[in-house]
């Protein structure tokens, strides 16, 4: 039985007082087809043994596997303290923290994720107020488009993500927004300069660049962004957080940076979920602070003198003219950024360097591996991070299902994205893969691959 906390009579006197006799009443608005009356495919509803009973069933029934796949969600080293702290009462059920003076707590540390944030990506400003990575980069567009004002046109390239590229796509097809698309190179695997330099018109408002891209390889960072800024563009930069205790930040890129940098922050201490909740971040420098979506954390004195927190800089339609606000992104995704915060100061910045750095030398073993079979082979010569495309002489879908048989997800096939990659495979090795398992995964690939 639903818990519904009125009893008939309650309802019956409320419906009673407003002059309507019954709930459908007051939906009436609505066109007839456009009420579902049933909800196709779903289930019916369940007690609360039964629920029991599903979810003992589904854990016993999922297995373990070893992961050798990312694609944008990655397996990582979490410190038991994080979530330790983080499922703590006072930050798992804490409320998005509007009242100041009852969420000092909640501020304090958001203040300290932005700090955290811009600290990384060697940029002026973070907020705390996004999604995800995909729907992150869809706010960046937007937040270019209005800071660069009557420019409409975004370069993408094909070595993004393909479903930060679908979710844009969306978000902003509406919006008078086009994205044109920037090839990549066939030997590189990265963004191919000499289309770019075709694609530069007055109405382009700022270049995307990857780094890693979905391929894995690096990107020539710093020739993109002094390219983009030369033609008058904002630079959007995408980036792995875990892959900047190693690499160049953003924010030094070029001669002058990023303009705006965003990415997924599952790496930083977010379990992979089955895919979710992550939590997306942004930042960019002061200059473009006021398009910023969302909410930022600051620091100030309160009339006693003391230290104290709050929001700033609320461009959101509560606070300001609807006409003037920008997206209305109403969660800080709180407990994933909770998290973040947590593994973060955990880590810190060597231990960070270290788990960036594993994941480097195992993808490196791996690669080294696989590529010693026959009919395996690195399809691009670009440096990479820890993904990385390999050219498999096998039917990959049918390689995939016979893998992951043995308890290993062997990868990402990237044929169904990318025209001309049918037979290549997006392979990961983080921290937390060890040289057993690399060998068990080059066995029964070996196996495979002779039979084929």
């Amino acid at each position: 039985m639903p818990f519904i906390p009125h009893t008939e009579e309650e309802t019956r006197k409320m419906l009673d007082a407003i002059g309507v006799s019954n709930i459908d009443e007051l939906f009436d608005e609505i066109p007839a087809d456009l009420i579902n009356e049933k909800l196709d495919y779903v289930p019916p509803a369940m007690d609360e043994a039964g629920i029991r009973r599903l979810c003992k069933n589904s854990a016993q029934s999922d297995g373990h596997y070893v992961n050798f796949i990312g694609a944008g969600a990655y397996e990582h080293h979490i410190p038991a303290a994080v979530w330790q702290v983080a499922t703590r009462g006072e930050f798992y059920s804490a409320y998005t923290p509007y009242q100041a003076e009852a969420s000092q707590g909640t501020l304090q540390l958001l203040y300290e994720y932005q700090t955290m944030m811009a600290s990384l990506t060697a940029m002026e400003v973070s907020n705390a107020s996004l999604y995800e990575g995909a729907s992150a980069l869809a706010e960046a567009v937007l937040m270019s488009v209005r800071a660069q004002r009557k420019k409409y046109r975004i370069l993408m390239p094909e070595t993004i993500n393909p479903a930060y590229r679908e979710t844009t796509e969306t978000i902003v097809k509406n919006q008078g927004i086009t994205i044109s698309n920037i090839d990549y190179s066939g030997d590189t695997g990265t963004i191919d300069l000499g289309q770019l330099n075709d694609q530069f018109t007055d109405d382009v408002a700022a270049l995307v660049i990857p780094q890693p891209n979905y391929f894995g390889a690096l990107e020539q960072v710093d020739e993109l962004v002094d390219l983009a800024h030369k033609q008058g563009c904002l630079v959007i930069a995408v980036v792995n957080p875990l892959s900047l205790a190693i690499l160049k930040a953003p924010g030094e890129w070029g001669e002058n940076g990023a303009d705006i940098v965003v990415g997924e922050g599952q790496p930083l201490g977010i379990p992979l979920s089955s895919g979710g909740p992550y939590f997306g971040f942004m930042c960019c420098t002061q200059k473009i602070v006021r398009q910023m979506p969302g909410r930022l954390i600051g620091r100030t004195l309160d009339a006693e003198g003391k230290q104290g927190f709050t929001l700033t800089l609320q461009a959101r339609e509560q606070h300001i003219r609807r006409s003037k606000a920008t997206s209305n992104i109403c969660t800080n995704q709180g407990l994933m950024v909770t998290a973040a915060t947590l593994y973060m100061s955990l880590m810190g910045p060597a231990g960070m360097a270290q788990a960036a750095k594993a994941s480097h030398a195992n993808t490196r073993l791996l690669v080294e591996k696989l590529t010693a079979i026959d009919g395996v082979e690195v399809v691009f010569n670009s440096p990479f991070f820890h993904e990385c495309v390999l050219r498999i002489d096998s039917p990959l879908d049918d390689l995939v299902r016979a893998i992951a048989a043995e308890g290993i997800i062997a990868g990402m096939p990237l044929g169904a994205d990318f025209e001309g990659l049918q037979d290549c495979l997006l392979v990961c090795a983080t921290e937390l893969r060890t040289e057993e398992e690399m060998d068990n995964f080059a066995l029964h690939l070996e196996r495979i691959v002779s039979k084929g």
